[in-house]
C-alpha cells in the first residue's frame, strides 16, 4: 500500500470529489474525460480531452434532453475520436470556442448559460462541422436501444406481432 505522504498527485475518487466540488461538468484529464454527475468515463484517443468535453456538450446543446445523461451523448460523439476525424474536429471546436471567446467567454465550456451556447451554435449552423455534428447525432443518439425507453420508445414492432394489436390504436386523448 502506497504510503499517503509519498503518492504524488491525485486518486481518482480526489479528482472526481474536487471537480464537483468546482461545480463543473465534465472532468478533463491526460486522455479521458468523465462526468460529475453519474460514474461514467471516456478514454479519448485521438482527440484532446478538452476536446471530447466541448463536443459533448455541443451535442446536448444541439438536441437538449434534460432526461438523458451525458454518457449517452458521449457514446453518440465517441465514433469522431479517430484519426482520421481528430484534425476536422479539432478545427470544429477550435472555431466553437473562438466564436466564445469573441462574445467575451475563456471557451464554450465556460459559458454557463444554455442560451448564450445556443446563440453560438446558431451562428454557425451552416458550416461544414455544425452539420457533420449535428447529423451524425441523428443517428448517434437516438439508435441507442438504452436511450428508447427514456422517450417511452419499445422498439421495432415486427418480431412483436405489429403494432395493430399492441397499442396502435390507445389514443385516449380522441
Amino acid at each position: 500500500m502506497t504510503d499517503v505522504k509519498t503518492r504524488k498527485g491525485m486518486t481518482r475518487r480526489e479528482l472526481l470529489s474536487r471537480a464537483v466540488a468546482a461545480g463543473t461538468t465534465f472532468v478533463v484529464g491526460a486522455g479521458f474525460v468523465a462526468g460529475t454527475d453519474a460514474a461514467w468515463a471516456l478514454e479519448t484517443t485521438a482527440l484532446k480531452p478538452e476536446t471530447m468535453a466541448t463536443l459533448i456538450q455541443m451535442a446536448r446543446d444541439i438536441y437538449p434532453h434534460d432526461h438523458v445523461a451525458d454518457e449517452y451523448y458521449a457514446i453518440a460523439v465517441k465514433g469522431y475520436d479517430s484519426a482520421e476525424s481528430a484534425p476536422a474536429v479539432e478545427a470544429g471546436i477550435a472555431a466553437l470556442n473562438a466564436a466564445a471567446a469573441g462574445k467575451g467567454f475563456a471557451d464554450y465550456l465556460s459559458i454557463g448559460w444554455e442560451r448564450d451556447r445556443v446563440d453560438i451554435l446558431r451562428a454557425m449552423e451552416d458550416s461544414a462541422f455544425f452539420q457533420q455534428v449535428r447529423g451524425g447525432l441523428v443517428t448517434g443518439l437516438y439508435n441507442q436501444k438504452a436511450v428508447w425507453p427514456l422517450f417511452g420508445y419499445e422498439g421495432e414492432s415486427f418480431s412483436k406481432g405489429g403494432y395493430i394489436n399492441r397499442g396502435f390504436d390507445d389514443i385516449n386523448w380522441l
